[in-house]
């Protein structure tokens, strides 16, 4: 399953346009309903963080950075309103907080995605953060496997260690460092080396971000989408981070 996933991100991703604008929408919505099952408990509005994501990612498509922050504002009074008929039931202050949790932590990775893919050579940078995430979350995977000794972080994620997040690291740095040297009419290796280093730190840190949540949850993965690998959600939990981290990176390079 992971290979043809890779593969269609790739063909989407040279595609660029609308095309690879709805394959946003389509996977970002299929975390964000993961995510609001997991905060089912807290009765969260899925068509309000639904419909601003497919807003955010749009307006990210046709407009900029400005429309994509005048899209998660207005998402504020619009969840309100849509509680006004459940106010009498209790519990409106944390619906609305989980609501905006996912179009804060969701909706703004995915539309930055699109922000990212629009930026000269965007494309290419969109490719090499991918594979660097992912190629460092298996060189963690594997290098815990192997390795691993000391627990990383035994309250959120048992199975983590410091001897895997060490390969994870390494790995995530090299695999965009490497790709970066294919792209050097266009990019510089010390570019190239920031953008791995930036992806390296924060991959790890948006694992284990959602990791919390799907423990504060009381859930071992955040859906089945993937079969024995989990849900959307689980598969990119890292990305949502080093999607963001790389569209600010390589916006200072090219402005």
């Amino acid at each position: 399953m992971a290979i043809p996933a890779a593969v269609l991100a790739v063909t989407f991703i040279d595609l660029g346009g609308l095309p690879w604008a709805l394959l946003l929408i389509l996977f970002g919505s299929a975390c964000m309903y993961e995510l609001y099952r997991l905060l089912d408990r807290w009765k969260p509005v899925p068509a309000v963080g639904l419909a601003a994501l497919a807003a955010m990612v749009l307006s990210a498509h046709y407009g900029g950075q400005r429309q994509v922050l005048e899209v998660m504002v207005a998402s504020v009074p619009v969840v309100f309103l849509a509680m006004l008929g459940r106010v009498h039931h209790g519990g409106a202050t944390i619906a609305i907080a989980g609501t905006l949790f996912g179009i804060l932590w969701i909706g703004t990775a995915f539309s930055h995605a699109e922000l990212l893919r629009n930026l000269p050579h965007g494309g290419g940078i969109t490719i090499d953060v991918l594979l660097g995430t992912f190629l460092g979350d298996t060189g963690a995977y594997v290098g815990g496997r192997l390795f691993g000794r000391r627990a990383l972080a035994p309250s959120i994620s048992p199975s983590k260690t410091v001897e895997g997040l060490f390969c994870g690291v390494l790995i995530a740095i090299l695999a965009v460092f490497l790709a970066g040297l294919f792209q050097n009419t266009w990019m510089t290796q010390t570019h190239a080396l920031e953008l791995g280093l930036a992806v390296a730190v924060l991959g790890p840190i948006g694992d284990l971000f959602e990791s919390l949540v799907k423990r504060d949850a009381g859930s071992k993965d955040a859906g089945s989408l993937f079969g024995a690998h989990g849900g959307a959600l689980d598969r990119l939990d890292s990305a949502l981070f080093t999607i963001v981290a790389g569209y600010y990176i390589w916006l200072g390079v090219v402005h």
